[in-house]
């Protein structure tokens, strides 16, 4: 899988298919977070989510991880001409399968809309991976795509769903054919769903949750 070919045309094609609704999942719990200390990103593309991050949270050491060379240079140019600054902040090239995730580092980690490239085996471990990362009281964001369960909203995020899994598949190789939800295996890593957000019709939520482990 590998978005480089995607990373120039990303911003515009979010920005005709989906405007602004991507972002406001991105950032719906900000507001919500005490101050971390060390934040993980994985798949973070080309930088919208790690900017507003830095904004608030200047003190925090930020590990912002891609599988994209090309979207981890458009993040870190992004933060240039923003003037949040990169100090503190590294930029990871990692394919996530690959990666060996360091015990307990994490006060929060972030996986917009990544976690629905891959098929379920693949998710199992890579949110498993993702917990031992994980503190206790660690948080998680999370925001994505999902199908509601009835109704014309269901066909119509159906539609939406197969044309966009076809699209990436093609393009960027992606894993997943379909849509699999990452919660059962969050709950495995003791995480316990604090509050979701649900948006356009069902089809985007924005996902807060909290292990409640010490």
């Amino acid at each position: 899988m590998s978005f480089d070919a995607l990373a120039p045309h990303y911003r515009w094609m979010e920005l005709v298919l989906a405007g602004e609704k991507l972002q406001r999942c991105r950032t719906a719990f900000l507001n919500r977070l005490s101050p971390p200390e060390s934040i993980l990103i994985w798949g973070e593309g080309n930088g919208r989510f790690l900017v507003e991050c830095r904004r608030k949270w200047r003190q925090a050491r930020i590990v912002c991880a891609d599988a994209s060379g090309r979207m981890l240079a458009l993040a870190r140019r992004r933060l240039e001409r923003c003037e949040s600054g990169s100090d503190r902040i590294e930029f990871l090239r990692a394919d996530v399968l690959d990666w060996l995730p360091p015990k307990r580092k994490f006060d929060l980690i972030v996986t917009h809309f990544f976690l629905d490239c891959f098929q379920p085996e693949q998710l199992q471990e890579i949110v498993s991976k993702l917990g031992v990362a994980a503190r206790p009281k660690a948080a998680w964001l999370l925001a994505d795509f999902q199908s509601p369960q009835f109704g014309l909203s269901r066909l119509r995020a159906q539609l939406i769903l197969k044309t966009m899994y076809l699209f990436f598949r093609i393009a960027t190789r992606l894993p997943a054919g379909a849509l699999s939800s990452p919660d059962p295996y969050l709950a495995r890593s003791e995480f316990v769903l604090n509050e979701r957000r649900v948006s356009e019709w069902g089809l985007l939520h924005s996902d807060l949750w909290q292990r409640e482990t010490g």
